[in-house]
């Protein structure tokens, strides 16, 4: 009892610090930062205000509402399991990185929900404001993500002898995230280097339960 205590105390501290993390961060760019406005922090680390539809890292590939209701369904099952995998006493890491991954969900899921009521849209020429419900820039479910970081570690043109991409500009690496994304990805990751084969048994032995 005392370790399930613990460990779920431990999933919902990082689920509420990442989401507090994302959200302050998220707020102070769409209120204080012109759309599209860059400030540079390093020759490769700048934040660069942008927003998107779509799911991780910018993509947009399914419909706007489609996209929200399956963050949320996901985010539900992230949730179940790892109040699963807290009850079971699974590893003290692996719990970390399915809170890490959950609350990266979560985040962008109030961007979509609740941006779009309560924001006035950001633009080249104005800063987003708070505004009542039902005045924003949207409807419920259709807010849009707010990114921020931005790595062009390397940009530079690839040489001209190189067929196709020759002489086209080149930058890695591109995509524009936020806190949530990072999250997301480095619980991921975590799981996969460190977590794979026990992933593979967790998997294994559910798929055995739902046979019985």
């Amino acid at each position: 009892m005392n370790k399930f205590l613990t460990k779920g105390k431990l999933a919902v501290f990082i689920v509420l610090a990442v989401l507090i993390i994302d959200q302050i961060i998220k707020i102070w760019v769409k209120t204080n930062m012109y759309w599209h406005e860059s400030i540079r922090i390093t020759d490769w680390f700048y934040i660069y205000f942008t927003e998107n539809n779509g799911m991780a890292f910018g993509m947009e590939i399914f419909d706007k509402m489609f996209l929200t209701c399956f963050r949320i369904v996901a985010a539900i099952a992230i949730g179940w399991m790892l109040f699963k995998y807290v009850k079971q006493n699974y590893k003290t890491g692996f719990i970390v990185c399915v809170a890490l991954i959950l609350a990266g969900a979560t985040g962008n899921i109030i961007d979509c929900i609740l941006y779009g009521e309560i924001f006035s849209e950001s633009t080249h020429s104005a800063l987003a404001q708070f505004v009542p419900a039902g005045e924003g820039y949207s409807e419920w479910f259709y807010g849009k993500v707010v990114d921020m970081f931005y790595f062009p570690i390397i940009e530079t043109n690839w040489p001209e002898w190189m067929p196709i991409i020759g002489g086209n500009h080149f930058i890695f690496f591109s995509p524009i995230f936020n806190f949530a994304d990072a999250a997301i990805s480095c619980g991921i990751i975590a799981l996969i280097l460190f977590y794979g084969k026990y992933l593979n048994e967790t998997l294994t032995h559910w798929e055995s339960e739902k046979k019985k």
